[in-house]
């Protein structure tokens, strides 16, 4: 299939991470709706180096590269990577890799699978693979305002080892532990443009584990403002938060991360 010449957008982000999270499928925040082009990507990059008492050096980037078909579906490739190290020591090692196919909010409802994979040093979770199928379902579409579910499953499965170099908790037992397991997602996704140069975004995903442990889920909050200032420059605030109390290691159940940035559109 031929394909046209799509529209690249760089994203220059001055990051403040409070806390690493520990991000799963369907956590694209960024982007409402998918253009009708035949390419697009986006790029986010942050770096900076200060001198403390050895280089104290930090990394992060975030990337996204759509492939848009005729038949009204899209392939999305996400990725993104978090790293601190200073000197040789290992601060901060998380991100994560996902593919998925999903409608270009053509239908009212659609089936969205996905794979991902995902690592966080900080919290020991040295790999999570993560295969799933959504329904989901567009309920409002409107210039100023757009809201989306979901309800599916998928099959998570994780290796946590205690003893990587940037662990930040308590040891505890020292053991590493393979957890597989399906768990139930529901999701929900509102956008709000609150003035001509202001725009509001809201995510929410709560995800039960298929087990006996049901009644403890994992609840995901984004929510991001963005602040047009011209055709091309915008302000972003960002905040999320990850309550999670069935973690296989002895790890807070609660964290929260905020950022700010610059965004450059060409």
């Amino acid at each position: 299939m031929k394909l046209k010449q799509g529209v690249t957008t760089i994203f220059c982000s001055l990051l403040i991470t409070a806390n690493a999270q520990i991000l799963t499928v369907e956590s694209e925040l960024y982007r409402d709706t998918t253009s009708g082009k035949k390419i697009g990507a986006t790029l986010s990059l942050a770096f900076s180096n200060s001198k403390q008492r050895k280089n104290l050096l930090d990394f992060s980037s975030r990337g996204e590269f759509d492939v848009y078909f005729k038949n009204r579906y899209a392939l999305i490739f996400l990725g993104r990577t978090d790293a601190t190290y200073n000197g040789k020591t290992v601060l901060q090692n998380n991100g994560y890799l996902q593919i998925r196919y999903r409608d270009q909010d053509s239908r009212k409802f659609s089936l969205e699978p996905s794979l991902q994979a995902q690592w966080n040093g900080i919290q020991g979770m040295e790999y999570r693979f993560l295969t799933s199928l959504n329904l989901r379902m567009r309920w409002l579409t409107r210039p100023k305002a757009n809201l989306y579910t979901g309800l599916g499953t998928f099959y998570e499965m994780e290796r946590w080892n205690p003893l990587l170099g940037g662990y930040a908790f308590a040891m505890g037992d020292s053991s590493i532990i393979l957890r597989n397991m399906f768990r139930l997602n529901l999701t929900s996704k509102y956008t709000l443009q609150l003035g001509t140069f202001v725009t509001w975004t809201g995510m929410t995903y709560v995800q039960f584990p298929i087990n006996q442990h049901f009644n403890t889920p994992r609840w995901v909050f984004d929510t991001q403002f963005l602040f047009k200032l011209n055709k091309h420059l915008s302000f972003t605030i960002n905040y999320n938060h990850n309550l999670d109390f069935f973690r296989p290691l002895p790890i807070d159940p609660y964290f929260y991360a905020t950022s700010s940035g610059i965004r450059i559109s060409i």
